[in-house]
């Protein structure tokens, strides 16, 4: 009897009915999801192709110092270029062998420029020898064919960059400057497969999980630089296996989408570098300057790997608190330089026994300029709008000389620290212009000059005083048939009535009275009556319309008493007068931007600054005649002492109960405007010599005065003039003084002013 086969089970049956619809949810659920991470996919690669094709980064504006300009006559002298140089990061060796390097003699610097971008385009690298003489340049020539230059230029000091909104500060460099080194050390260091991998790289990250668990904790990452570049780009820094995903997920897109050296110049660019205060340091660019002061391709190799280094943790590996940390990451970096045949052993060795060159911790990689500053952002927004700070990537040239601002700082200090122990809570404003340029060189708004409040320099109105004085008699002498420097002024007690009929009798400062005196003593003892007469007799108004059109920027009235300084000014409107008295008698009107250039370096348009001739220049080559005996044998004579042979020009100042010490004054260079007084407008006991003098006088000890050449201008001629009564005499007359005249007025008399004998009439006189 056959045996029937046995009936399948309805286990099969059932298998086979819950297989198939798990199946099918299974790869609708998996096609589903594939269509989300597509989406996804496609989402972020709109948001990264925004980021990378757009702009990247906001660039901070960059603000820049003047670029010093040099050339034949430049009143720059040896010791000032050799404080530019190292203030510029230049290293003094023996011979000059690249770029960032220079030599100096007792007369001679051999430079080798580095390349900058100057408002005017590019410059390349250049090698010069500069030479001096006792005015200043004598000459610049270029090394390679001898040619003299007829003008160049350093690159200017990068003071500041002006951070808007996310506190992030970079310098962005391009790869191709970019150190091979500091590559090869990067990729050696933190993703030894970037050019092979595809944004992820699957056995790093399984080998990093591997190291972690054994050691119980995260002690290496498998993160590749494209990964890193995700997570620094759009990610935060949770630690979470989503931001891992969509982190892994980006990189992939990214390193479909760019090219490797656009993945690395981004990287580059991007990189945490650090903290400087409140500001975090981001790019290789920007860590170069916050940890060595110096242009990244000037690094030596053992800074190079220092600054990859440091990319592990910059605040773990900070040099500063740190240094052993520091050098002992750097060296692991070299080892793996020399390892991999990047470092022979001899580079390796001297690498590892070079200290690392930090830059001062003392010293700031951002210059503390609040005063100048404020100025700089008031003058963008009144010529370029208020948007201008904004914009990503712009470069703002300024007329700041760095040098000069340093020793301004450094004299307000000092002085204002010996000053205080006789008035106490004194403050200080101060303005110094170049006498070149018309800009404004220098500035410090407060006795602690970093400090960011009320800017005295600008904002402070008070009575000028004596400063008055020199446009009073520029009125004068340009009335030259009348007043010459020799002319006697009337110097015996006034009183003048107002309409009101309330009188006014000025007086001397040392109550006495001298009859008469030549107009050269009135200006150089600072003498109120005969300034007064001297005024009336040519008219207040005269005098208000000289200061407006030297560059006075607010209303004065016509009263007499302004012509003693009841005129309230700043260091700011001083500095603007005294540039014009400087300057030959040309006003301009001063300021602190010279160019702006855009993202893509190209010069805003901006109107021109004004400019005309306010003074007579042959008037006023006679003033600064005057002005410079002011400080030899006036009521600046200390400051002539303290610098013998140097010839200054300087006028003091003090208001009414010595509650404004004034001082303005000038070498070949520099102008400078000073006040010294209390906010709340007390007694200081001060006087110009004694106060704001003093400040000046510290300034030129800082940086040493260049001489006035005081070349006399087409118009003047020595002239010879009676002592007594001030008429025009011949040179071989008795009792006469040599003074410089106006050639159009000065008319000696014949025969010395004596009555003619028959027979001088005779023979013609």
């Amino acid at each position: 009897m056959t045996k029937k086969k046995p009936k399948k089970t309805n286990a099969k049956k059932s298998t086979t009915s819950w297989w198939r619809p798990l199946w099918s949810f299974t790869w609708k659920l998996s096609l589903v999801g594939l269509a989300v991470v597509t989406f996804y996919a496609i989402y972020l690669d709109q948001i990264i192709a925004q980021k990378f094709e757009g702009q990247k980064w906001h660039l901070p504006a960059q603000v820049f110092s003047r670029p010093m300009a040099l050339y034949p006559g430049a009143a720059v002298n040896h010791p000032q270029l050799m404080a530019e140089l190292k203030l510029l990061g230049y290293r003094k060796v023996a011979n000059p062998r690249q770029v960032g390097e220079f030599s100096a003699s007792s007369t001679k610097i051999e430079l080798w420029r580095r390349p900058f971008l100057h408002p005017e385009g590019n410059q390349a690298e250049q090698r010069v020898m500069i030479s001096f003489d006792s005015n200043g340049v004598s000459s610049v020539k270029r090394m390679s064919d001898k040619r003299e230059l007829a003008v160049f230029h350093l690159e200017p000091v990068l003071l500041d960059r002006i951070i808007a909104g996310d506190g992030e500060d970079r310098l962005f460099v391009p790869t191709p400057e970019i150190p091979s080194s500091i590559v090869d050390a990067l990729i050696l260091v933190e993703d030894r497969s970037f050019y092979d991998h595809y944004g992820v790289n699957p056995l790093a990250i399984a080998r990093a999980a591997m190291v972690n668990i054994t050691a119980g904790r995260t002690v290496q990452g498998g993160s590749t630089l494209t990964q890193q570049l995700a997570k620094n780009f759009f990610l935060s820094s949770e630690r979470s296996i989503v931001r891992k995903v969509r982190e892994a997920l980006m990189a992939l897109i990214i390193d479909f989408r760019y090219s490797k050296d656009e993945i690395l110049e981004a990287y580059l660019n991007e990189v945490y570098m650090g903290q400087d205060k409140a500001r975090g340091v981001h790019g290789m660019g920007l860590a170069s300057q916050f940890y060595f002061g110096r242009p990244v391709g000037e690094l030596t190799v053992s800074q190079q790997a220092f600054l990859v280094a440091v990319i592990k943790g910059p605040s773990y590996y900070n040099p500063w608190r740190y240094p052993d940390r520091a050098q002992e990451r750097r060296d692991l970096v070299l080892r793996l330089l020399m390892e991999n045949d990047k470092l022979t052993v001899a580079q390796y060795k001297a690498a590892a026994e070079s200290p690392l060159g930090l830059r001062s911790a003392q010293k700031s990689v951002h210059q503390k300029l609040p005063a100048f500053f404020a100025v700089v952002k008031q003058e963008l927004r009144d010529r370029y709008g208020d948007s201008l700070l904004q914009q990503s990537g712009i470069k703002v040239y300024t007329t700041l000389d760095p040098m000069a601002q340093e020793a301004a700082e450094k004299a307000v200090s000092s002085t204002m620290a010996s000053l205080d122990k006789r008035a106490k809570d004194i403050q200080v404003g101060m303005v110094v212009t170049d006498k070149y340029s018309g800009g404004i060189a220098a500035m410090v708004g407060d006795k602690v000059p970093g400090y960011e409040g009320f800017n005295r320099a600008v904002e402070i109105r008070r009575p000028i005083g004596s400063l008055i004085k020199p446009f009073v008699y520029a009125t004068a002498l340009n009335q030259s048939d009348t007043f010459s420097l020799a002319t006697p002024i009337d110097d015996k007690p006034i009183t003048l009535k107002n309409e009101q009929g309330k009188t006014w009798s000025p007086k001397n400062v040392d109550k006495k009275f001298s009859g008469q005196v030549p107009l050269l003593t009135a200006i150089k003892d600072s003498m109120n009556v005969p300034t007064v007469n001297v005024g009336l007799a040519v008219g207040v108004g005269n005098v208000v319309n000289t200061l407006e059109k030297a560059g006075w920027s607010e209303s004065v009235s016509p009263y007499p008493s302004m012509l003693l300084g009841a005129v309230n000014g700043s260091p700011l409107m001083v500095a603007q007068v005294y540039q014009t008295l400087a300057d030959e008698g040309r006003y301009r009107k001063l300021t602190s931007i010279t160019a702006v250039l855009d993202s893509q370096n190209k010069a805003l348009d901006v109107s021109r600054v004004p400019s005309s001739q306010a003074i007579d220049p042959a008037t006023d080559y006679l003033v600064q005649y005057a002005m410079n005996h002011v400080v030899r044998s006036g009521t600046a004579k200390r400051l002539g002492a303290a610098f013998p042979g140097v010839r200054l020009a300087g006028k003091t100042g003090t208001s009414n109960d010595g509650r404004d010490s004034w001082f303005a004054g000038f070498d070949e260079r520099n102008v400078a405007a000073i006040w010294v007084g209390q906010d709340n407008n007390s007694k200081t006991g001060l006087y110009g010599s004694s106060g704001a003098m003093a400040v000046y006088q510290a300034f030129l000890q800082q940086r040493p005065p260049m001489s006035l050449r005081m070349t006399p201008v087409n118009g003047v001629v020595n002239g010879y003039f009676d002592r007594t009564t001030g008429m025009a005499k011949q040179g071989n007359c008795d009792n006469i003084v040599s003074l410089p005249a106006r050639e159009a007025s000065y008319r000696p008399a014949a025969n010395c002013g004596e009555p003619l004998s028959w027979w001088q009439k005779l023979v013609g006189g």
